[in-house]
């Protein structure tokens, strides 16, 4: 075990992409900050970094308490960060607005087909 590791590799190993080119694609794109910067996939991340994770509608602020440099299992990697009390709270009540609302078209992917495009009028009237 090292005290720093590259960002994407503990974004992997904390199970919050699915895979690494994933991990790395999203920091690339700047949907994860560290310490409220944006950074490259080679940063290291050490122990106490403040790292905020956005991902579709799901988004996280942990703070990094252990680094793993392998992938194990979910009960493993839910010991290397600990979400801030604010992130559970606004995650929480997010899911709670989904649960009664749903967006017209939140379930659609790229351009709306004919079909789409009336059930979305329809939920308008």
């Amino acid at each position: 075990m090292s005290d720093s590791i590259r960002i994407d590799k503990w974004l992997w190993a904390a199970r919050f992409f699915k895979t690494r080119n994933l991990a790395s694609a999203a920091v690339e794109l700047g949907r994860v900050l560290q310490n409220a910067q944006r950074v490259k996939p080679a940063r290291s991340v050490k122990l106490g970094d403040l790292i905020a994770i956005q991902q579709e509608q799901q988004a996280w602020q942990v703070r990094v308490l252990r680094i793993l440099d392998v992938r194990g299992p979910a009960s493993v990697a839910q010991t290397m960060y600990e979400e801030t009390a604010d992130s559970a709270a606004q995650r929480a009540q997010a899911a709670e607005q989904r649960k009664y609302f749903r967006e017209p078209g939140a379930t659609l992917r790229g351009r709306p087909t004919k079909r789409d495009r009336r059930q979305i009028d329809s939920t308008r009237d």
